[in-house]
C-alpha cells in the first residue's frame, strides 16, 4: 500500500446518526492521497497532451511537403537526433513518473499510453542510429505514404483527450 492508509466510513446522505444507529460501513479500501492527485494529473494531461496532438496534427496536415522535408532533414542530422532524444526522454520520464494509471478511466489508459510512447521514443532517439531510425521512419513505416493516416490518429486522440479533459471535473 502506498500513501496514507485508512478506512472509509460512510453514512447515507440525508440520513443523520441518531440514538443507537451507527454509520453503515460501505467499503472499507486504501485511500492514499495521491489518487486524488492523479485525478487532478490525468485532467491536466488530457487536456495538454490532447491541445498539443490536434494543434501539430493540424498544422502538420496543412504543410505536409514542409513537414516531410523538415523530419527527413531531422532524421539525417544525428547531434539534432541526440538532443530531441534527451528532451524526449526527460518529458517521457516526467510524465510516466507523474501518471502510471493503467485502471480507472479510458482517459487515464490513453493518457498514460502516450506518456509510455514518448518515453520509448526518447530511448529509441538516444540509443538507435540515426540512419536506423531515418529507415525505420521513413521507409519502413513509410512516413510519407501515410502522413495523413498518422496526423488523423494524432488528431483523433487529441480530440478525444481535449474533450475528456475538459468535460472531466477534477478532484483537486
Amino acid at each position: 500500500m502506498s500513501g496514507i492508509d485508512c478506512c472509509l466510513v460512510a453514512v447515507e446522505p440525508g440520513i443523520g446518526l441518531s440514538e443507537g444507529r451507527t454509520p453503515d460501513v460501505i467499503g472499507l479500501r486504501s485511500v492514499s492521497f495521491l489518487e486524488d492527485a492523479m485525478s487532478s494529473r490525468t485532467v491536466f494531461l488530457s487536456r495538454l497532451i490532447g491541445l498539443y496532438c490536434i494543434l501539430v496534427a493540424i498544422s502538420m496536415m496543412l504543410n505536409k511537403r514542409f513537414v516531410v522535408a523538415t523530419i527527413t532533414a531531422l532524421l539525417n542530422d544525428s547531434p539534432l537526433v541526440f538532443v530531441l532524444g534527451i528532451l524526449t526522454l526527460v518529458a517521457g520520464l516526467a510524465m510516466v513518473l507523474a501518471h502510471n494509471v493503467w485502471s480507472g478511466t479510458t482517459a487515464a489508459v490513453v493518457v498514460t499510453i502516450v506518456c509510455w510512447i514518448t518515453l520509448i521514443k526518447g530511448l529509441l532517439f538516444l540509443f538507435l542510429r540515426p540512419e536506423v531510425e531515418a529507415d525505420l521512419i521513413l521507409n519502413k513505416l513509410h512516413y510519407q505514404q501515410y502522413f495523413y493516416i498518422f496526423m488523423a490518429v494524432s488528431l483523433l486522440i487529441g480530440i478525444y483527450l481535449t474533450y475528456d479533459g475538459f468535460a472531466a471535473r477534477s478532484h483537486s
